[in-house]
């Protein structure tokens, strides 16, 4: 009963979101919206509330450096990106039941496929850091700060990286289109949160317990100290691979 007014709403647009355009139009608008609550670096320098929870406290993001990583978001969606989509598309168009799902089993897909994610990344990522061909053509642009903050960290390159990798792990738990939709909201969510370089009192991370999820901290100590804390959320395969840091010194 709770998805359904919703679902509706999917049905009656049905053909938009069979469109190629569709994913590339929804990743960025849905990102560059979650970005927009994270440009707390203008306010920090004169608010210190919002200076309070800043990691690195020393760190500063100029207007020219968000412009150039806007343009190379861009640039990323339409070379890289859209072609993606348009194979997606085309292998595997997307269909609407009329019954929508159940809450128990969206949010289990949705988990499931955040594991299989946090598994692909933190391979995807640690192998970028091994190998210097990869880590000099494709991840270096992505250090180029050793703070995080949302508008830089991940409107570049990051960005490319966390949708690309996002398709396996939906077409491993055999997700319909709508649980797919889902996925991508709650995962552009977390890694914008992952860099935004606060940390703040409703983060993610404090009300996950027992230290299982890392958060923009578990992240900010990466940019800090790049041979730890290769996952992008969860930390145990950090702490199984003796890779996990919780400590700037």
């Amino acid at each position: 009963m709770l998805l359904r007014p919703f679902w509706t709403f999917l049905r009656g647009h049905s053909s938009l979101l069979n469109s190629p355009f569709f994913p590339v139009v929804f990743s960025l608008s849905v990102y560059l919206s979650f970005c927009l609550p994270f440009l707390l670096d203008s306010l920090s320098s004169r608010w210190a509330l919002v200076r309070r929870y800043k990691l690195q406290s020393q760190s500063s993001v100029s207007w020219a450096s968000m412009q150039s990583c806007l343009a190379l978001t861009f640039y990323n969606h339409l070379v890289f990106i859209f072609p993606l989509t348009v194979m997606h598309w085309y292998l595997r168009p997307a269909y609407l039941p009329e019954e929508p799902p159940t809450m128990p089993c969206l949010l289990a897909q949705v988990l499931v496929c955040l594991l299989l994610f946090d598994f692909q990344s933190f391979t995807w990522h640690l192998l970028h850091h091994k190998v210097p061909w990869l880590y000099r053509n494709f991840h270096k642009v992505h250090h180029t700060y050793t703070s995080t903050s949302a508008p830089l960290n991940t409107l570049g390159s990051g960005r490319l990286s966390v949708w690309a990798s996002s398709l396996p792990p939906t077409h491993h738990a055999g997700m319909p289109p709508a649980h797919e939709l889902a996925f991508f909201v709650v995962n552009i969510w977390l890694s914008v949160e992952d860099h935004c370089g606060y940390d703040l009192p409703w983060a993610t991370h404090r009300l996950v317990p027992l230290g299982l999820y890392g958060g923009a901290r578990h992240h900010d100590l990466h940019h800090l100290k790049s041979k730890y804390n290769y996952a992008p959320y969860f930390t145990h395969w950090d702490c199984l691979a003796g890779t996990l840091c919780t400590q700037q010194d």
